[in-house]
């Protein structure tokens, strides 16, 4: 793979700190604002890539570049991803996917038209512990309650509350718990049991937006809640009870660290398969692997899996009467 990266913010510099584990993916581009030429130019020189672009369309216009990873904010992927498409380029786009369900399923039938590979990067569907957890859930029995918990008291909330508007709190950039912190609950819940029947969301809203709240997820048989917060904190966890034991994992969602495997009064298990520091490694192991094998019918899994998770944020948001991004400007 022949990387080019747009952005130039904490989730960039994430990827960049660990990207060269992976030898077979080359640094070949990045781009940003002109404002941040300067930050390009630094990180060009830490991490020894290729080519610095002060404009996208250069950078899509490089003939090196056959992938482009997009970790910009929210509100953004689906126009940057679309010209990156139109441009004949595979697509790694950070999560949400997109601000609505609309989108990703324009941006889906254009990769589709193009033949293209286009996924998500969502760090949970990769990691090995999570992969794990699916082989151990089917010895948990009937399933009857599911819960997780991602709090982490933003840097941003305080800002926020003094009246600065940061992207991670402004409805028009597709920011809040749901579409930023929340996405990691769901993205496991629905990777693990796959579409609830119903979806409901009590927010916590502060000036029209969601700094917390409480997601629930009917799966008939079982029911499932998904709490994230932005403005408080609290030990994050994942539950998962079935009638022949259970699964207690003291983490986030977007890690998936150790877990606890209990079956119903036996001794516990430790699971830990994790083989790599960072929680975003396996996941572009398995994006450099798709990419340069062309694995049509994983990337369309992987499509199908995150279309279903824009399924239930669009009817969390519908049942919350809540309007971000794109559709907020619209109906203003």
């Amino acid at each position: 793979m022949k990387l080019g990266i747009v952005g130039a913010g904490m989730i960039v510099q994430d990827l960049l700190s660990f990207i060269k584990d992976i030898p077979t993916i080359t640094l070949q581009a990045i781009s940003s604002r002109p404002t941040h030429e300067e930050k390009l130019r630094l990180l060009q020189q830490q991490y020894s890539i290729e080519q610095v672009y002060s404009n996208y369309s250069e950078m899509l216009s490089d003939p090196d570049v056959d992938t482009v990873y997009i970790g910009l904010p929210n509100h953004l992927h689906y126009d940057y991803a679309k010209e990156a498409l139109l441009h004949g380029k595979h697509v790694i786009c950070e999560k949400p996917f997109t601000s609505n369900l609309s989108e990703f399923l324009e941006l889906k039938e254009l990769a589709e038209k193009k033949q293209l590979i286009l996924v998500e990067a969502i760090t949970n569907q990769y990691l090995k512990n999570y992969l794990s957890m699916k082989d151990h859930i089917p010895k948990l029995g009937d399933i009857k309650i599911v819960e997780c918990n991602y709090s982490q008291y933003s840097s941003r909330y305080a800002a926020f509350q003094a009246g600065e508007v940061l992207p991670a709190f402004n409805p028009e950039m597709s920011g809040g718990a749901l579409m930023d912190i929340n996405l990691y609950n769901i993205h496991l819940v629905v990777g693990l049991f796959g579409s609830p029947e119903r979806v409901e969301y009590w927010p916590n809203m502060e000036r029209d937006i969601d700094t917390s709240g409480i997601l629930f997820l009917d799966y008939g048989d079982f029911k499932c809640v998904c709490i994230g917060s932005k403005d408080s904190t609290a030990p994050n966890s994942v539950n998962i009870q079935g009638n022949k034991g259970y699964i207690h994992m003291a983490s986030s969602a977007n890690i998936v660290d150790s877990y606890n495997y209990v079956l119903n009064k036996q001794e516990t298990i430790r699971v830990d398969q994790k083989d790599h520091a960072h929680r975003m490694y396996d996941e572009f192991v398995e994006f450099d692997r798709i990419i340069r094998e062309l694995d049509w019918n994983k990337a369309a899994q992987m499509l199908e899996h995150s279309e279903r998770v824009m399924q239930v944020v669009e009817q969390a948001k519908q049942s919350a009467n809540l309007v971000f991004g794109p559709d907020r400007l619209r109906h203003n």
